[in-house]
């Protein structure tokens, strides 16, 4: 039982942290937000997340290398996609 507690309990400092430091740093700008809010928000998001992972420990057996990665590929493709709509206005 206060196993549980806990785990809800950071869970809860979790979520309302990541909603504070979101407020202070919206995901999109003004130009990427006009053509595809969503692709821009996914954008910001990924860059958050990315310097979320810089700050944590390294100690996790690779995994968090291996997400940073993952995260950086991510942001790739999404700027690429962007770059996509720029050249061809959405056709």
């Amino acid at each position: 039982m206060r196993t549980r507690i806990i785990t809800i309990a950071s869970t809860l400092v979790v979520l309302i942290g990541l909603s504070v430091y979101s407020l202070g740093r919206p995901a999109q700008n003004r130009e990427m937000g006009e053509h595809e809010p969503h692709m821009s928000a996914a954008l910001g998001h990924l860059q958050q997340a990315r310097a979320e992972l810089e700050k944590a420990t390294p100690n996790k057996g690779g995994h968090r290398e291996r997400a940073m990665r993952a995260v950086d590929e991510a942001i790739q493709q999404v700027q690429q996609g962007e770059a996509y709509y720029q050249q061809h206005r959405g056709r």
